[in-house]
């Protein structure tokens, strides 16, 4: 696994103060090639650590696996210099990525669905019914998953430059935590984690996400069969729509004691 992070000399100013230089800790940002059977997928910028997590989830979200079943084997190039880019090989009988998935740019840490050809596409991918999912929270419980999810950031408190995503069961118990300088790359994290472990679909979870509430954090969500997400910050407007379609209670400016439920605020009990 390469760095995590990295020291770096910065120069510390304070308005009409002194001026002094240190050495800051920076969260990686590094390329990571995905391929599969040999074949160029997409390239990712990523934070290293939990790749093989980081690739499975990424080919969940897409559609091209669904279980732990359906992935070989997963292994680090060998004809390459660092471990920045790694091979999937499908079980017999999985179908390979369509040509149309293949992507030729750089997937920035900032977006993951700039590949896809079609929005109705990826609203039309459903392969869990979230809304008939039964789960029921406790409004205090939800209310707490923020602290919880920032005292287990521990690459962020030496960067202050990661995003979060953590996987919550209905008690408030957090099952898994990933970090990255993506937030997508975050949420592919746990749904990869989840994938290899046999956990999907995570009905009666709740995703926990550290900034905003995107429609493709959204999309994963449902993708993975999770029928909560919350977020500390907004939710965009297609995020709501995708929701609103899909069953999902959404959940956003998670924060202290007040939270703003924009979907199927049944799920949560006052």
């Amino acid at each position: 696994m390469g760095r995590i992070t990295v020291r770096r000399p910065v120069e510390r100013l304070a308005v009409g103060g002194a001026r002094n230089r240190r050495a800051d800790t920076l969260a990686v940002e590094e390329p990571l090639e995905i391929r599969v059977a040999g074949a160029p997928l997409t390239i990712t910028m990523r934070t290293p650590g939990d790749d093989f997590d980081l690739v499975a989830g990424f080919l969940a979200a897409e559609g091209i696996v669904r279980s732990a079943d359906d992935i070989a084997a997963m292994r680090y190039c060998a004809d390459t210099h660092e471990q920045n880019t790694l091979d999937v090989v499908l079980a017999p009988g999985v179908r390979p990525p369509d040509a149309s998935l293949v992507r030729a740019f750089t997937t920035t840490s900032a977006c993951g669905v700039c590949g896809k050809s079609s929005i109705e596409a990826l609203r039309a991918e459903r392969p869990y019914d979230v809304a008939a999912d039964p789960l029921e929270l406790d409004a205090e419980v939800l209310a707490c998953m923020p602290e919880s999810l920032r005292a287990a950031q521990r690459v962020f408190d030496r960067t202050g430059g990661l995003h979060a995503a953590g996987l919550f069961d209905a008690s408030g118990k957090l099952l898994a935590l990933r970090e990255d300088v993506g937030r997508h790359n975050a949420v592919d994290k746990v749904v990869g984690w989840a994938l290899r472990d046999g956990r999907l679909p995570l009905a009666g979870t709740v995703l926990m996400v550290s900034g905003r509430a995107s429609f493709e954090l959204t999309q994963k969500a449902m993708g993975a069969g999770i029928p909560v997400l919350a977020a500390v910050s907004a939710p965009s407007s297609l995020a709501v729509e995708l929701a609103e379609d899909a069953g999902m209670t959404l959940v956003g400016f998670l924060r202290g004691s007040t939270m703003n439920i924009y979907t199927r605020g049944g799920r949560i009990r006052a």
